[in-house]
């Protein structure tokens, strides 16, 4: 049996890390489909973080850079010092670009979701959600619900929301996802 090259074996591993909490089974629920516009945000951003995904089989890291200004977000993903994927998002058009061995499951629109829930103010949050969704922000804690149920809670070290440690638990999607920002 032939032994896996350095670049195919570089090229599992970011596949393996790249799942983080994106797998869905054709049972699970769709996503919420959040898109907030850029300037929802209120400010402009440049930060670079590194995440931590947890979920039932393993962990999970990858470091990103994170741009956002009134008219676009951006971002880059880094596994292993190779970019594995990037968004831009301009308030309308998502464009992605992936690394061929990304798997179907790692999709552009989730890490927006995730990033925007998150990041974005609670009122910009609230006012996009569709009817029986609810956010609610009390302290340095966010809870998302659906007809009543706990689909994510947020949770922050501080403020600003994009400094210091956020972590999102997923419970729709059983994940937890925990966001260092590099200190300026």
């Amino acid at each position: 049996m032939k032994r896996p090259s350095l670049r195919e074996f570089t090229a599992g591993l970011v596949v393996a890390l790249l799942l983080a909490g994106c797998t869905r089974t054709p049972e699970t629920p769709a996503r919420l489909g959040l898109r907030l516009p850029p300037a929802a945000l209120g400010t402009a951003i440049s930060v670079q973080q590194h995440l931590t995904v947890e979920r039932p089989g393993g962990t999970n890291d990858l470091d990103v850079a994170l741009e956002v200004d009134a008219a676009h977000v951006g971002l880059v993903g880094l596994a292993f010092g190779q970019r594995v994927l990037s968004l831009d998002y301009d308030g309308t058009a998502l464009k992605e670009w992936r690394h061929a061995m990304l798997p179907a499951q790692v999709r552009a629109a989730d890490v927006l979701e995730d990033l925007q829930l998150t990041l974005w103010p609670a009122e910009a949050i609230a006012q996009a959600l569709p009817p029986g969704w609810h956010i609610e922000e009390q302290g340095l804690t966010r809870t998302l619900r659906r007809d009543g149920e706990v689909i994510a809670t947020i949770t922050y070290g501080g403020m600003p929301r994009w400094q210091g440690r956020a972590v999102l638990d997923n419970v729709r999607y059983h994940y937890r996802l925990t966001i260092e920002s590099a200190s300026e």
